[in-house]
């Protein structure tokens, strides 16, 4: 096992300590929604912060990405192709998405602002619980948009792009 290796395992050593004290998810699930595994990366005295940034990060990158199907200032190109294929339920659902997140960045700046070990536990419990609803709903919502790729790109092909 290389050192990384090694790292990674005291790394779980770690993490189900604050698993057990804070009733947080396990592991594998974190690992698997937030890729924790990366702590073990860099070293730390405070292990619950950095879950909660790895949580913290991982949800900010969705919001963003909503926000810019929601709002399309200054996107990539492929954006457009998808906003192009987003109906109007799937719109409302994302704006309900994107509310949510909202509320919970919002937690994140508070509790980044000043350092609170359970206030940091309560947020990732908090925010693993959040992901598992809106994964769903975002699955469903992708899952339309894919549907519709073949037929409403085939429509607009003729369009002008200068």
């Amino acid at each position: 096992m290389g050192k990384t290796g090694i790292e990674l395992e005291q790394l779980k050593i770690d993490y189900e300590k604050i698993r057990k004290k804070y009733s947080l998810p396990n592991f594998k699930e974190m690992n698997e929604d937030f890729y924790i595994e990366k702590i073990a990366e860099n070293e730390t005295d405070i292990l619950i912060r950095e879950v909660r940034r790895m949580v913290g990060d991982r949800l900010m990158n969705y919001l963003r990405f909503i926000e810019s199907l929601l709002n399309p200032v200054n996107v990539p190109m492929f954006v457009f192709s998808i906003i192009k294929l987003v109906g109007p339920e799937e719109k409302n659902k994302l704006s309900e998405i994107y509310k949510k997140l909202i509320q919970n960045e919002i937690k994140l700046v508070e509790i980044d602002i000043e350092f609170d070990e359970e206030g940091e536990a309560k947020f990732v419990r908090e925010s693993y619980g959040l992901w598992q609803e809106i994964k769903k709903e975002m699955v469903g919502v992708f899952e339309k948009v894919e549907k519709n790729w073949g037929t409403k790109t085939e429509e607009n092909s003729k369009g002008y792009f200068g």
